[in-house]
């Protein structure tokens, strides 16, 4: 086998595994800079903080600050994660927010392939 078929049997089974690595990830969408206020902690009391609930309650206001905007966005998931999204990603989510009616509780449906702590996300859905 030639060095140029070696190459393309790989290249070709490179681009399946990329296909297959896709996944679906559900949880809130929030913005990066408010993400740290989800993080679950045990506060004086002692009792815990923060976690899905706060993220639930994250509004729509906060997510169309310009602040917010500019800090990207991200989904904070149901085992208390963070994974923030690439910048289609970014553009999709902030596409969503916009021609939403919601006020709060953004959930949504992503489809895409984690990469460390960032999401390449291919499909966004606000759930109802």
């Amino acid at each position: 086998m030639s060095t140029a078929q070696l190459c393309v049997r790989i290249a070709v089974f490179a681009g399946f595994a990329a296909c297959a690595s896709a996944a679906d990830f559900q949880g809130v969408l929030m913005d990066r800079a408010c993400s740290s206020k989800a993080d679950v902690r045990v506060a004086p009391g002692p009792r815990i903080e923060g976690g899905m609930v706060v993220a639930e309650a994250h509004d729509r206001d906060c997510l169309l600050m310009p602040d917010c905007q500019k800090s990207g966005y991200g989904v904070y998931t149901s085992d208390n994660k963070f994974y923030s999204f690439d910048e289609a990603g970014n553009k999709k989510a902030l596409e969503a927010i916009k021609a939403s009616k919601k006020l709060d509780d953004f959930e949504v449906q992503i489809t895409g392939d984690l990469k460390g702590d960032t999401l390449k996300v291919a499909t966004l859905k606000l759930l109802p």
